[in-house]
């Protein structure tokens, strides 16, 4: 293997007005295994970063008459992960520092040599590298949740799962409605992955997360210095996600002002960054998920009507955890074997006990709560079997401590000395000689009493 091959090629975009210079980078970069695409000016530089992805570009400070400074915003403006190295023949330390301060990642002054060249190259190559890092760990996190498999025995579930079906492969606005925690992001995910934008991005947007300045740029974006604290461009969500699907969380606390806005991208598709006076266009499909009463905020002027139609095409209502006690049993069971395996845990299920208190209880937290009280059990249980004692009190209450005398059954006394026994011993066989039983007989008691 060539010693001069790069660990990983990268895409470069070379703008200088010096037939020679464009020649001698390009010649240089791909004889290290680069790709390299090479224009003499401004405009043509924005054309090709809008035809091809681009990793690095090399650009000239001085392309004719026009300044490459001026150019630095509008290449990060098209590809805001694009690392610049700014090269000039006039090298300054204030032409270097305002180079920076508009985005730029290094410095080249010419005249250079091939060795500097690739050093820059490999400075650049290596914070991409880190930065894809980093976005491949944070998909990694958002895999750190278990799959929900959407497989219902509650017939307005499986309405639910149907319809979601149906419109997946649609351009309609979808209108996810339910309690919170019922599944809502995780059923809009999954009308993603049914639809043909599988491929694209998927994203989220919790509108009462932000205030309106910083939601609006969350959403559309702001150009550098639009507000205090706006240090470079920020592309917004929707450009991030053309051609993918933006879900808008709890889209009733979207502040009034905004309302406008957003009900112009549904009908056109067109918007502008804050402080920008450029329209701009995304292929984004939106869907909206709430857990308020929609029709009441726009009775309290809340909400604006013509945006709740326009969002209103499809409305699908995810029922409450309560309502569905077999789902309860079921999503148990995929989250005990998915925390299972995250904590190298061999568990084999739940006593009868447990899963009679995981399908009696109300569940206000709805799939958010299941999720932490079942992984909250794997941790904690000691044994292959989850018990009841590793059930929070609010879902399973622990039977109150008896004495010898007190009216009660004997069952309800021997139950309650064999839990004690088996806290208190280090062994099953060391318990069945104190109970002056065999552990066969202590098997069938423990599976009596759900232990």
């Amino acid at each position: 293997m060539n010693d001069h091959q790069p660990k990983q090629p990268l895409n470069v975009l070379i703008i200088d007005d010096e037939v020679n210079i464009r020649k001698t980078l390009a010649l240089c970069l791909e004889a290290r295994g680069h790709r390299t695409a090479a224009v003499s000016n401004p405009k043509d530089a924005l054309a090709e970063a809008g035809r091809r992805v681009f990793d690095l570009a090399f650009v000239d400070l001085r392309s004719g008459t026009q300044n490459g400074l001026d150019l630095i915003p509008s290449l990060l403006g098209e590809c805001p992960w694009l690392k610049i190295v700014v090269i000039t023949a006039y090298a300054s330390i204030d032409t270097s520092v305002e180079a920076m301060r508009r985005g730029a990642a290094d410095y080249l002054p010419k005249p250079f040599t091939p060795a500097q060249v690739e050093l820059v190259t490999e400075r650049a190559a290596q914070l991409r590298a880190m930065e894809q890092h980093i976005a491949c760990l944070q998909e990694d996190l958002a895999q750190l949740h278990p799959e929900v498999t959407f497989t219902s025995r509650h017939h307005l579930m499986q309405r639910a799962i149907e319809l979601a079906r149906q419109v997946a492969a649609s351009e309609a606005m979808v209108l996810l409605r339910g309690s919170s925690g019922t599944g809502k992001t995780m059923l809009a995910r999954a009308i993603h992955q049914w639809s043909n934008r599988k491929d694209k991005p998927f994203a989220v947007i919790s509108c009462p997360t932000l205030n309106q300045e910083l939601l609006e740029s969350e959403l559309f974006g702001h150009a550098k210095g639009a507000f205090t604290g706006a240090l470079r461009d920020n592309p917004g969500r929707v450009a991030a996600c053309d051609g993918g699907t933006l879900l808008l969380d709890e889209i009733g606390d979207l502040p009034l002002a905004l309302q406008p806005k957003l009900l112009r991208f549904i009908q056109d598709r067109e918007y502008e960054r804050i402080g920008e006076q450029l329209t701009r266009k995304a292929n984004v499909r939106l869907l909206a998920a709430t857990n308020t009463d929609l029709e009441t905020a726009i009775k309290e002027g809340h909400f604006r009507a013509d945006l709740y139609y326009r969002l209103n095409v499809i409305q699908i209502e995810l029922p409450p955890l309560a309502e569905r006690p077999d789902d309860v049993e079921n999503m148990a069971h995929a989250m005990l074997r998915f925390f299972a395996g995250q904590n190298h845990k061999l568990l084999a299920g739940f006593s009868g006990e447990a899963l009679t208190a995981l399908r009696q209880y109300a569940w206000p937290g709805n799939v958010r709560e299941l999720r932490n009280v079942i992984e909250r059990a794997v941790i904690l249980c000691p044994t292959e079997l989850i018990g009841r004692e590793y059930l929070p009190t609010s879902i399973a209450p622990r039977p109150s401590q008896v004495q010898l005398g007190d009216p009660v059954s004997l069952k309800v006394i021997e139950e309650q000395h064999i839990r004690r026994l088996l806290a208190s011993t280090k062994t099953l066989q060391e318990a069945a000689d104190l109970l002056g039983i065999d552990q066969a007989t202590l098997w069938h008691k423990r599976k009596q009493y759900g232990i």
